[in-house]
């Protein structure tokens, strides 16, 4: 076949994965059923609010996502589904059991299977340049960490997340856990300061410090929910010897980089840049992704071992 009959002909394009969606309740459930609906590479066979049979036997369906609103509900769906030779996405956080999870990646990986972690801003462009600048050296020797989500949340939401001892850092910190810990790994101590300071009489943990210790940098990471203007302020930043990466706000994403000496793509000095969107909607890189894994059989962006590692950081840091 020479190159001119090779490029006229039909591109192969692969059969679209069935898949379905467990749980409605999570807060990430509506954007993801829109992105999956969106996807030429997934066939969406629906989204059941309640614990559905019917995906689990259905063999046409390969992967779940998995969206239910509490967190052990979704880790024990996950290991079913896992039980039955299906591929799961499964939102944060996963489970309140170490043990459970550790079960469910061990299941899935002897299966052949993948896990694939709900965790938000692993594509974040602005978060992934800060992280890019860190790894590159453009930032010199690295030693903070900083992140902080500040939201002011109901009473509804309150009574959902006062269920478990972590409270706001293990439903919305372990986001930022998992930024630190893709950058700087498995700390060598953690400490957690899970804080109840509300005038709500609800016992949830509602201002919230954790610090991981590496040996040469600290990760410090905050979780309030008082700020009326939470939004505006949310940021991840990593600061080394030859300057710092921050983004904030997370949306619109906007990456703030100052440096004493110009290295990598950056000038010296202060500048900020809006970053591009990756393509198609919230969620659609993780998607595209789980396509590529279940289709070409792609190597996961995050190991089972990273996630394992920073679920067993934010369980410590929780006193979970």
């Amino acid at each position: 076949m020479t190159r001119r009959t090779l490029l006229a002909a039909p591109l192969f394009v692969a059969k679209p994965i069935r898949v379905a969606m467990a749980g409605t309740g999570h807060g990430h459930a509506l954007s993801k059923q829109k992105a999956l609906a969106s996807m030429a590479e997934y066939d969406f066979a629906g989204a059941s609010a309640e614990p559905s049979e019917a995906y689990l036997r259905d063999p046409s369906i390969e992967l779940i996502a998995v969206e239910f609103a509490g967190a052990t509900e979704n880790l024990a769906f996950a290991q079913r589904a896992v039980d039955v030779g299906k591929f799961v996405h499964l939102d944060k956080p996963p489970g309140a059991d170490l043990a459970g999870l550790r079960k469910l990646l061990a299941d899935a990986a002897r299966k052949r299977l993948v896990v694939q972690m709900g965790y938000q801003w692993r594509y974040h462009p602005a978060m992934e340049a800060v992280l890019a600048a860190a790894r590159q050296g453009w930032l010199g020797e690295v030693h903070r960490f900083r992140a902080s989500i500040e939201k002011p949340i109901l009473a509804e939401e309150r009574q959902h997340l006062a269920r478990y001892k972590g409270g706001m850092m293990f439903s919305e910190g372990c986001h930022l856990i998992d930024r630190a810990t893709a950058l700087l790994g498995k700390p060598s101590r953690v400490q957690g300061f899970i804080r109840h300071h509300g005038s709500n009489n609800d016992g949830l943990a509602d201002n919230n410090l954790v610090v991981l210790e590496y040996p040469n940098a600290l990760a410090e990471i905050s979780m309030g929910g008082f700020d009326p203007h939470g939004n505006q302020h949310r940021y991840v930043e990593v600061i080394g010897t030859n300057g710092s990466a921050k983004a904030s706000p997370f949306a619109p994403a906007r990456l703030t980089v100052q440096l004493k000496a110009a290295a990598g793509p950056y000038k010296a000095g202060e500048q900020s840049f809006i970053p591009p969107d990756p393509p198609g909607l919230a969620y659609t890189a993780d998607f595209r992704e789980m396509a590529a894994i279940i289709r070409s059989g792609q190597a996961p962006a995050y190991s089972a071992e990273h996630d394992l590692m920073t679920h067993a950081v934010l369980l410590e840091a929780c006193g979970m």
